[in-house]
């Protein structure tokens, strides 16, 4: 098959073999001359009367024309087949009737010398149903792949979820491209390997050791070999998908034929999981530090003692950013890799995510500025954060993130960030007297009834947040607005202030901020 025409199926582009459109008997094509051409790809169908149309071709067509301007001699024919050919053209269709009683013998004679498959159309098939009937099998095909790709990530997706999650997404992806997959290391050590062993394994281990070798960047790289009727294909994987990392770990894979463009993106799919589990830390496992930090915790050790075993390294400084994160369109569909995407994107294995909420434990110096990722909106997700804090004052923190989340989401902003100005109001007042201001201010609260203090002081804070905005506190606090009016107007009632009043608003809102556990906790 000539290697022009099939630019279009290896750049991996929807295409139809032309033996499809051979079989369709709406249409009534015959091949009348040229190599057999069952196989030969069609990326689309042009229409053409121009004597020279090579200026308008880009490979992969099926030209059909009924030789209005076709060359008078064999030359001329010559050199429009010649030039079709060196333009990529997959096959050529001769349209019979009107102006050519039948194919001119010249023709044949030159697609033959050629290598160029030649059809019959009868005076009965329209131009316009040939393309039709490609399109629409190009269609087919696309969907048919689309598919294919679809069950084949929710296969790697719960393949990685398995406790032997290496072992089983290596199986998925044996299976889904029909090749030997196997990952070595930088010295070629075959750590797991999956499929149909070849017959001469070494080929591709010595592949994977000069492309793990050759490869030390940031980015992955593929080599395709071609050996005794084997397709050797090797991906370095990042360390613990860290593209900015040496690389460490290569992905080979063998098969007995050239992988097709579903096998290429599955594959894609693979290596990412790949990366992500071959991590001492990533979303889909927790390493051994994370494990025993488990077990104290839940044998009696505090926050503050099992710390140290969540950054080994020692990379946070001993503090940590808490995040919230909502998903306002409703509880997202989180699998595997939007887990990964997402923990990679935080820079924290340490997600919890529970219907459309999300908290983050994230590492970090003291007094650094939380990294907002950029793309964290492209997820959906809005992002409250702390300020970093020490173990101690994870509570603290995480009533801080809380507040962040509501400001944002009140703001229709990606995230926002707490932050702690001493050229605030709270640098004026002794933080002592301000709390006690405060709960002197609120007790009044504990004495109204069900459904208590918390739920009012909630309320209120939401309320304020929000702008005085009904309908969007009640959204918020999943209640009728209603509910939301009888609260505040009981709270209006019990702390005797008109909450039309913007100073009324003001001094509750900075009696809030000043309630015990709700004070910014200080830096060491």
């Amino acid at each position: 098959m000539d290697e022009s025409a099939n630019a279009a199926a290896d750049a991996g582009q929807p295409s139809v073999r032309l033996g499809v459109l051979l079989a369709d008997p709406d249409l009534g094509l015959a091949q009348v001359a040229g190599p057999a051409a069952g196989d030969h790809p069609v990326g689309t169908v042009g229409t053409t009367e121009l004597e020279d149309p090579t200026p308008y071709l880009v490979g992969g067509e099926l030209l059909l024309t009924s030789g209005v301007r076709l060359p008078g001699d064999a030359d001329g024919i010559d050199t429009y087949v010649r030039r079709v050919v060196a333009a990529g053209v997959a096959a050529l269709g001769f349209g019979v009737a009107p102006v050519h009683a039948e194919v001119p013998p010249e023709l044949v004679r030159a697609c033959d010398r050629h290598g160029l498959p030649l059809l019959r159309l009868p005076p009965a098939t329209p131009f316009v149903a040939v393309g039709q009937a490609a399109y629409a099998a190009i269609a087919a095909v696309r969907n048919r792949e689309l598919r294919e790709i679809s069950r084949a990530q929710s296969a790697l997706a719960s393949a990685a979820a398995r406790p032997d999650a290496l072992r089983a997404v290596l199986g998925q992806l044996a299976a889904h491209t029909g090749a030997w997959c196997v990952l070595y290391d930088v010295q070629g050590t075959e750590l797991l390997s999956a499929g149909r062993r070849p017959t001469s394994p070494h080929l591709l281990r010595d592949l994977a050791v000069h492309t793990l070798r050759r490869d030390r960047g940031p980015t992955a790289a593929a080599t395709h070999d071609a050996d005794q009727g084997s397709h050797l294909t090797v991906h370095t994987l990042p360390a613990g998908g860290d593209r900015t990392a040496a690389v460490t770990l290569a992905l080979g894979q063998a098969a007995t034929a050239p992988p097709t463009a579903v096998h290429r993106q599955v594959t894609g799919t693979a290596t990412v999981l790949l990366a992500l589990l071959t991590g001492p830390r990533h979303a889909l496992s927790t390493d051994t530090h994370s494990v025993g930090a488990l077990v104290r915790l839940m044998l009696g050790a505090t926050p503050t003692e099992v710390a140290p075993e969540l950054d080994p390294d020692g990379a946070a400084d001993g503090h940590w950013t808490v995040v919230h994160g909502r998903y306002p369109d409703g509880a997202p569909s989180v699998g595997v890799p939007q887990l990964a995407a997402l923990a990679t994107l935080l820079g924290t294995p340490y997600v919890h995510i529970d219907g459309p909420g999300l908290k983050a434990l994230v590492p970090c110096a003291a007094g650094a500025r939380p990294q907002v990722p950029a793309r964290a909106a492209e997820l959906g997700w809005v992002l409250g954060y702390s300020a970093p804090v020490s173990a101690g004052d994870l509570p603290h923190a995480d009533t801080l993130a809380e507040r962040a989340l509501q400001r944002a989401l009140a703001a229709g902003t990606p995230a926002v960030v707490h932050t702690t100005d001493p050229l605030t109001f709270h640098a004026l007042v002794d933080p002592a007297d301000a709390r006690e201001l405060a709960r002197t201010r609120f007790a009044r609260l504990d004495r109204a009834g069900p459904p208590g203090a918390p739920v009012f002081l909630d309320t209120l804070r939401t309320w304020l947040t929000l702008h005085g905005s009904w309908d969007r506190t009640a959204a918020l606090l999943g209640v009728h607005r209603n509910t939301v009016r009888h609260r505040l107007a009981r709270v209006a009632d019990l702390l005797d202030v008109d909450l039309q009043d913007p100073g009324a608003r003001m001094e509750l809102w900075f009696a809030l901020q000043w309630l015990p556990g709700e004070a910014p906790p200080k830096h060491p």
